[in-house]
């Protein structure tokens, strides 16, 4: 019996988790080849100049490894520091890149070359801000995501004022399901050029593959690299209750197919250029989203629905088929609804087979819809305009009455209940909630907030609900 409990009690030290403090990369190093599932490696507080940490090992569901700082925030990386994580089941916790720089790759990329790659890994609590490189016409990427199931959150991206992407999502020939949730990207300047965004899921060889990434609950701020704020270039991706504040660009889903895109804010403040959601491809579904005071045009509208290239290539445009546009609410946008952007001699391939349902559009500002193009086969149905000419000829489905908006809290929201309130048209049972989590009556109410006193779930972001914990703002 002594015997027996002997070798429990042997068992539980061996099983121990243990802490390593380290001070350089070359403890880091030295660390790696004997930390266990359950570990943690804290990094101490201090100023780390021109560290390429390599987080490689391997954890487990149960027993994920740590990387951390010993105090959040209080581990600065700068010069030409990196962070590349490399194995299953790692966290990065806590660490805070500021005003370095490198040369080429990512700053934090989710494998070690091209040997080994991170899967069900997370980066968490951690910051990047001004890693600007002195020539801003080089491009390297704040975050790489390779492998699967790994995640981003509660992270601070701030100020990447050159060329390239922030955050990439790298395909291959099996689905990513990637999480990025929870993080606060601010003040991205405009490039004047392409390569600008914010977050890219694919790419455009990679796109007709799927990747079922999820982008929720983050919040952009000035974030106006380019044209596309976020750009899909993959298949069956989720972009859901994340709030864009003075953006001046798009929610594009560039390539790819059968996306859903609900559940999103868009603030534009009344700034030039700031634009909502722009719809390329096939089977896209676009329901549930607030878009207010967008003062963009064409690409930059509140909703546009491109034109097509024949025969497309994958790095062109392809013809928009079977969007559905529904429940949506657009207040006070300058541009609301445009169709058929982009139309010439190449790009001759109207939206066809589209619906365009139960939303509201009110505004005073310019016409409701425009048709860039004539789209084919079109369903409009239970939707509700106000305020402005409606900019095209009444297709049906589309009644002129006056909602009533009212700003209540964070929103506009319609007082005219007799004309929106369980007034929904066709069937939709996909749509479930409305854009704040209260559960849509079987009988809808017509644009994006059903009529109730149910508590509200899904409420905007803000800078204070996003980002690390560690870091306050005003």
């Amino acid at each position: 019996m002594k015997k027996t409990l002997a070798l429990i009690f042997l068992s539980l030290i061996i099983l121990k988790a243990e802490e390593f403090k380290v001070s350089n990369t070359d403890e880091i190093k030295s660390v790696m080849k004997k930390v266990q599932p359950g570990d943690r490696v804290i990094l101490a507080n201090g100023e780390w100049k021109d560290a390429a940490i390599v987080f490689d090992a391997d954890g487990t569901k149960e027993k994920p490894i740590t990387l951390c700082a010993e105090i959040s925030g209080k581990v600065i990386l700068n010069g030409n520091s990196s962070l590349k994580i490399a194995g299953d089941y790692l966290i990065v916790d806590g660490l805070n890149f500021l005003g370095g720089y490198i040369e080429k790759g990512a700053v934090i990329e989710f494998r070690n070359g091209t040997k080994k790659e991170s899967n069900h890994s997370r980066l968490t609590n951690t910051v990047i801000e001004n890693y600007n490189h002195p020539d801003k016409t080089v491009d390297y990427k704040w975050v790489s995501l390779y492998g699967t199931h790994n995640r981003v959150d509660h992270c601070y991206f701030r100020n990447k004022a050159y060329q390239g992407c922030l955050l990439v999502v790298w395909l291959s020939d099996k689905p990513n399901y990637h999480l990025i949730d929870s993080n606060y990207f601010a003040y991205r300047p405009d490039l004047g050029n392409n390569g600008g965004e914010i977050i890219r899921v694919g790419t455009s060889d990679w796109s007709m593959y799927p990747s079922y990434t999820v982008v929720e609950k983050n919040y952009f701020e000035q974030c106006s690299g380019e044209r596309e704020i976020i750009s899909n270039k993959s298949v069956y991706n989720t972009y859901r209750y994340n709030t864009f504040v003075e953006c001046q660009g798009a929610l594009t889903l560039r390539h790819g197919n059968n996306c859903d895109v609900y559940g999103n804010y868009f603030f534009g403040n009344n700034v030039k250029g700031t634009g909502g959601v722009r719809i390329i491809g096939e089977g896209h579904k676009v329901y549930n989203n607030y878009f207010q005071d967008l003062e963009g045009e064409d690409a930059f509208s509140a909703l546009s629905i491109m034109n097509g290239v024949p025969n497309s290539p994958l790095n062109r445009y392809f013809q928009v088929k079977n969007a559905v546009v529904a429940f949506n609410t657009f207040v006070n946008n300058r541009h609301s609804i445009e169709i058929g952007i982009g139309k010439n001699d190449e790009l001759s391939l109207p939206p066809i087979n589209c619906t365009i349902a139960n939303n509201i559009v009110y505004s005073t500002k310019g016409k409701l819809v425009k048709n860039v193009d004539e789209p084919q086969n079109f369903k409009w149905e239970g939707n509700v305009f106000f305020g402005s000419e409606l900019g095209i000829a009444n297709p049906g489905g589309i009644e002129i009455k006056d909602p009533q908006m009212k700003k209540i809290h964070d929103l506009f929201i319609p007082q005219n209940s007799a004309i929106v309130q369980n007034k929904a048209a066709g069937n939709y049972d996909f749509i479930v909630e409305d854009i704040d989590g209260q559960k849509r009556d079987q009988l809808k109410t017509v644009g994006c907030d059903e009529m109730g006193v149910a508590k509200r779930i899904h409420l905007p972001m803000n800078k204070k609900n996003t980002g690390p914990f560690w870091l306050k703002h005003d």
